[in-house]
């Protein structure tokens, strides 16, 4: 089967799960080809990760489906040699190519219009960017990247296509002010707070969409800049997640030792309804339990722990359909989840696209139509 096939396919399965609605980046979709920007990359085997290059049997097979794919691990460009010699290797993905449906839901978010001038903040292995080039043209689009040896393999890769947007090593988080002011600025990395340079460099009424690093109740947003470091906007229905940007990463979760430890209790509720994002609850649960995240009980693979960082934490188990939870610590956190519940109930069961998000230089909130609520964006530690 030619890649041109594997394309339609896969642009006809986005089109059928609703990724794909505009007839300008179908097109888009058809033509640029996924395969030129993703030569070699890792999947997942036995808890391990193991090294695949083009021409293997495999290899076109897992591009042409909607799948992210992890081109990097723990920041060394030398893992997937290694990792080819030796075997398969552990690690933690740092840099990968988003699934096609997130990039899809991100790019038609963007709400481009033809001559706007895009910064992509996360280069990656360059496939977004030459959507973005297919559709705006080369010299309206720039893109940066912290990681020179990224920048380096997804500029070489872009011009062996015809594509030649600018292709920067740069620290993401400052934007790019050397070609700015830009109507539209897109992050393919999550961020936990807005960096203030990508609104001040963003003409008033251009759009910012990026996506949110948050323990719980992660997701896109889009922002309309205003005047300077300022902007407003909406939480989105549609759903995307990324990893976050580097100097965006939140701590690991404490480790908890919870066997042996507490009272057990009954729940009516599933974990899913806190963690799982196809949930109506879970973007308000984020809300009420900053820095609060999930993480396992390793004597206990059939239970989820939610734990803060001064220690508390909540053992989640489900058997027979019944559902019971364990807690410690100085807060209680599922009595903490119980209380958001009802009062996420009571606020009438808000779903994600019922908060917006306003961003000036002395804040950053959430805030509920209709009420005066508001919760601070941040929910940090950062490593």
């Amino acid at each position: 089967m030619g890649t041109a096939t594997r394309r339609r396919r896969l642009v006809d399965a986005l089109r059928r799960d609703g990724a794909l609605t505009d007839p300008r980046w179908i097109d888009t979709f058809r033509k640029v080809p996924r395969h030129p920007f993703l030569p070699r990359f890792f999947v997942p085997e036995n808890g391990l990760w193991r090294a695949v290059a083009a021409g293997d049997d495999d290899w076109l097979d897992r591009i042409y489906t909607d799948r992210v794919l992890v081109t990097q691990l723990d920041d060394d460009p030398s893992a997937w040699q290694d990792a080819r010699l030796r075997g398969p290797l552990p690690g933690t993905p740092t840099c990968s190519s988003s699934m096609p449906a997130i990039m899809a839901i991100m790019l038609e978010e963007l709400l481009v219009e033809t001559g706007n001038r895009v910064l992509e903040v996360g280069t990656g292995t360059g496939y977004n960017a030459a959507l973005l080039c297919h559709l705006l043209g080369s010299t309206n689009v720039s893109t940066v990247d912290i990681d020179p040896s990224l920048v380096a393999s997804a500029g070489a890769a872009l011009a062996e296509h015809g594509f030649h947007p600018d292709c920067q090593v740069a620290d993401g988080e400052r934007g790019l002010p050397a070609n700015a002011p830009y109507d539209r600025v897109l992050c393919t990395c999550s961020v936990s707070a807005i960096p203030p340079d990508w609104l001040a460099q963003t003409v008033p009424g251009g759009l910012v969409v990026t996506t949110l690093n948050r323990p719980i109740g992660a997701g896109l947003v889009r922002l309309t800049a205003g005047e300077g470091a300022t902007g407003r906007g909406r939480v989105l229905a549609r759903d995307g997640r990324f990893m976050p940007l580097r100097a965006h990463r939140l701590a690991d979760p404490p480790a908890v030792l919870p066997a042996g430890n507490g009272a057990e209790q009954r729940t009516s509720l599933p974990i899913s309804a806190v963690l799982n994002p196809s949930s109506r609850f879970e973007f308000f649960a984020g809300l009420a339990l900053p820095q609060v995240a999930a993480t396992y009980d390793p004597a206990d693979p059939e239970s989820t722990v939610l734990v803060h960082p001064d220690g508390s934490w909540v053992s989640h188990t489900a058997a027979d359909g019944r559902y019971a939870v364990r807690q410690g610590g100085e807060q209680r956190l599922w009595d903490l989840v119980e209380s958001a519940y009802q009062d996420w109930k009571a606020l009438g069961e808000p779903s994600r696209e019922h908060f917006g998000l306003t961003v000036t230089p002395e804040s950053q909130e959430f805030w509920l139509d209709g009420h005066d609520h508001r919760w601070p964006l941040a929910v940090g530690p950062q490593v």
